[in-house]
């Protein structure tokens, strides 16, 4: 009998690896979890999944994983994410997110991994020449942090050019919410991610929520962006991995739902849903955030058969509210 195979994921104690942990598992999959815990938390992987603390960039720890299980693919989302921590720390975002993917793509090489799926993102394509953007526009970060994604897509379509490997890059725009059965949801305490700070700000978790920018060329000048469900990414995880199962061709691709809001018609949302006012500080702009962000998403539904279920603004911020008054009920 064949000795079922597992999914390493990388970053799976983290706010969207651990999504796809529970995705996984409701497909009948076998993930094994590897976290450093910088930013995941341990809680956040399911009993009886196994958990080895480490670091996405330890070739050695990995090389150990890939030898004691079958790994048939990794779900790579171990990375730093936060766009003017990269500005003003750039070499710790090549570290972290170059230098240990290499490592870890080099370790799938060198052990025949055959499927490999990356968490990229929207940032690739810096100030884009047209929204929404689709993936034949010319990718030119004007961050670290998407310069730093960029250079692994690069190295993902090389070694596959050398190497019989496979992988799906998906392009990330900005996620948010929550898993709807309330299993997980994003934890952190110094989130930047914009929803999960306003629903902080109405349930009195934060003193208000700034916003950087109102002088952008949009309809209120604020920054736009296309807020995508969580669990619609890691649906889309399921499919990326099911159509490299198939022998399709690599591919890089749009996580969005094609359609964008800006910063402040996301804050009125949160307001509206919860009942609640709270501050609104306008501030002066952040370096590296482009105008606006959002995607065109008919290659992921064309090729990787990806159905979005959780397109509407108002259910996503509905999730991260019970999420985040779950976090308080805990901690009461």
């Amino acid at each position: 009998m064949t000795e079922p195979r597992h999914i390493l994921v990388s970053g799976g104690a983290g706010y969207i690896g651990s999504h796809m942990v529970l995705a996984l598992l409701g497909a009948g999959e076998r993930p094994i979890v590897l976290d450093d815990l910088s930013t995941g938390f341990r809680a956040a992987v399911p009993a009886g999944v196994p958990f080895v603390e480490g670091s996405s960039g330890d070739a050695a720890l990995i090389g150990e994983l890939i030898e004691r299980y079958p790994i048939e693919a990794i779900i790579h989302f171990a990375a730093s994410i936060v766009v003017p921590e990269s500005v003003a720390h750039p070499l710790d975002y090549y570290a972290n997110n170059t230098v240990n993917a290499r490592a870890m793509l080099a370790c799938a090489v060198a052990h025949g991994v055959p499927h490999i799926v990356f968490s990229s993102t929207a940032a690739v394509y810096g100030e884009p020449e047209r929204v929404p953007i689709d993936e034949e526009q010319p990718t030119a970060p004007i961050n670290p942090y998407g310069r730093s994604k960029l250079m692994v897509e690069w190295m993902l379509e090389d070694a596959a050019k050398a190497h019989p490997i496979s992988y799906a890059a998906l392009r990330y725009f900005n996620v948010a919410g929550a898993d709807p059965q309330g299993r997980a949801g994003q934890s952190s305490r110094d989130a930047t991610h914009l929803i999960k700070i306003a629903v902080q700000a109405a349930l009195g978790k934060r003193p208000g929520i700034d916003v950087f920018g109102t002088d952008y060329p949009t309809p209120d000048g604020s920054c736009i962006r296309d807020y995508v469900h969580v669990a619609d990414l890691a649906q889309a995880h399921l499919d990326a991995l099911r159509y490299l199962r198939g022998g399709a061709p690599s591919l890089a691709c749009n996580i969005g739902y094609q359609r964008g809001f800006s910063v402040l018609e996301v804050i009125d949302t949160v307001k509206r849903v919860s009942g609640v006012d709270f501050e609104v500080r306008l501030r002066e702009r952040r370096p590296g955030d482009p105008a606006s962000l959002v995607a065109t998403n008919e290659r992921a539904i064309s090729r990787l058969g990806w159905t979005p279920r959780y397109d509407d603004l108002d259910t996503i911020v509905r999730h991260a509210l019970d999420w985040e008054r779950s976090l308080s009920s805990r901690a009461a």
